[in-house]
């Protein structure tokens, strides 16, 4: 928006509401776009075979400079060209083009294609090209610095070592990732990605992506957000992204940690062990608001080994999965009141990805590990950020609302004080929402702020998980979780990125 448009968008929240000036703010442009249906983006499991029309569109992102691809996946788009074949080719470019280690960096521009996508079908039809045009963008940037830095490529696979049958390619996949054999685990997930189906072949990549806690939770994530994004575009590009799954799995630096007994791999270790004392029938049970507030006690002060031993004693103690994943959540969210930052926002990207894995997954013996796991990396997380300076001693348990002064643009008022003062925004957040508030016209603002003033991938990836999990969060505890996400949402008085006017200028003439 231009500093005009910006300052009538200011007069307009303050005079009506934020979420309708921002509605009314001059988004005509894309109407130079067909809009993306709701049908559009949902999976497709007739899309099994490997499509070879992609390489094309794949090879026009990696080659245009980037101050020619918006205008030039644009004038595509105009002719034809579909919003999954657009979200296909910008996952694949970026796996063949940008290499996973670390997990994290200028690697977000292949993590952060599924947070884009869920911010596009969360949002108006007309809305929804807004995230994926910004994520091409954000890919050029990516690919340039990996140039930089020694201009990586995914090699073909050793075709001679490839597996022939999921059987097969199972044990070869489980073999190579207990070995951290990067050789033998990349022809394995091509055989994978060839002969296995996609919730098996996950469920695999799920036990795996959660063993340790290397790269803040950057594994697991991937996990989860290539499975999602696979599960849009087609099983039929799935071995190139398999194949980099893999290697970034097994990212660990220095000796080989199946030889060794490291911080990050003790937990998980002992996780399997643990897990084979819940009680049979585990996944039934009663929700009990007191369990997970209990729960949250111990993450806020105790150790991963606590958390996981409390975990393991309430389900067998009959307390649903649920009230555990509440206290996960929100255990995460308040990591953000008590220090904002890098490490707190993947503690909340980290735990909804691997909920959605626990959901995901059918096998009893990869969702335990997944729970338990994701009671470990909460206090792993709190740990990290002990290293970084001192932290608030806030509980979200006993966070108290604070009076709006503007009931009539509540949601207005917000996030004024999100750009800076973050507390209150996020105790007048809790009253709003307390107070029969309508949580859709909070959630539909805050996503509009990140398209207009987001700056990075973390804005997607961190706005796209939180805005997600509050609904799948018990009634009783989902206001708080999404008032900490006020810690790391963008506020209504930040400055505009350049995201709308480059696609603007982009879909111009």
């Amino acid at each position: 928006m231009s500093h005009t448009t910006r300052r009538r968008f200011l007069e307009r929240a303050a005079a009506g509401g934020v979420l309708s000036a921002l509605l009314e703010t001059d988004l005509g442009f894309l109407g130079r776009l067909p809009r993306v249906s709701a049908e559009e983006t949902r999976p497709d499991p007739r899309a099994v075979q490997l499509s070879p029309e992609i390489e094309p569109l794949v090879r026009l992102l990696e080659e245009t400079p980037r101050e020619r691809l918006l205008e030039e996946v644009a004038a595509r788009v105009r002719q034809g060209t579909t919003y999954k074949e657009v979200l296909a080719a910008l996952l694949l470019a970026g796996v063949r083009n940008i290499q996973p280690r670390p997990v994290g960096f200028k690697f977000h521009a292949v993590l952060v294609v599924n947070s884009a996508h869920l911010a596009s079908i969360s949002s108006p039809e007309e809305h929804r090209w807004l995230p994926i045009f910004w994520a091409l963008d954000y890919f050029k940037d990516s690919q340039a610095q990996d140039a930089r830095e020694g201009d990586w490529t995914m090699a073909p696979v050793d075709e001679g070592a490839v597996p022939e049958g999921i059987e097969a390619g199972s044990k070869m996949f489980v073999e190579a990732m207990n070995a951290w054999d990067e050789a033998k685990a990349d022809a394995a997930a091509a055989g994978l990605a060839r002969s296995g189906q996609p919730a098996a072949v996950y469920e695999l990549f799920s036990r795996f992506g959660c063993r340790d806690f290397r790269d803040i939770g950057h594994k697991a994530i991937y996990v989860a957000n290539s499975w999602r994004t696979l599960d849009c575009i087609g099983w039929q590009h799935a071995e190139p992204v398999l194949r980099s799954l893999a290697y970034a799995l097994l990212e660990h630096g220095g000796d080989n940690p199946a030889q060794q007994d490291l911080d990050a791999d003790r937990p998980g270790r002992q996780n399997l062990e643990r897990a084979k004392a819940i009680r049979e029938g585990w996944q039934d049970g009663k929700l009990e608001d007191q369990a997970t507030s209990e729960l949250l006690a111990t993450l806020h002060n105790g150790s991963a080994d606590d958390a996981c031993q409390q975990a393991v004693a309430m389900l067998n103690r009959g307390i649903a999965p649920q009230s555990i994943w509440d206290a996960l959540l929100v255990g995460s969210g308040e990591l953000l009141a008590r220090q904002a930052g890098i490490v707190s926002l993947h503690a909340v990207t980290s735990s909804n990805a691997l909920f959605y894995a626990y959901r995901a997954n059918q096998n009893d013996a990869t969702r335990r590990l997944l729970l338990l796991q994701g009671a470990a990396f909460v206090p792993m997380f709190r740990a990290a950020m002990q290293g970084r300076g001192n932290l608030a001693d806030v509980d979200l348990r006993t966070l108290e609302p604070m009076t709006l002064s503007e009931p009539t643009d509540s949601v207005g008022e917000i996030l004024a004080d999100v750009s800076g003062e973050r507390m209150t925004a996020a105790r007048k957040t809790l009253a709003y929402l307390q107070n029969q508030g309508d949580a859709k016209a909070f959630i539909d603002a805050t996503r509009l702020l990140t398209f207009f003033k987001g700056s990075n991938a973390h804005d997607y990836k961190f706005s796209s998980a939180l805005l997600e999990d509050y609904a799948h969060l018990s009634p009783g505890w989902r206001d708080r979780y999404l008032a900490s996400g006020v810690f790391n949402l963008r506020g209504s008085q930040e400055r505009d990125n350049q995201l709308v006017q480059r696609t603007r200028a982009a879909l111009a003439g």
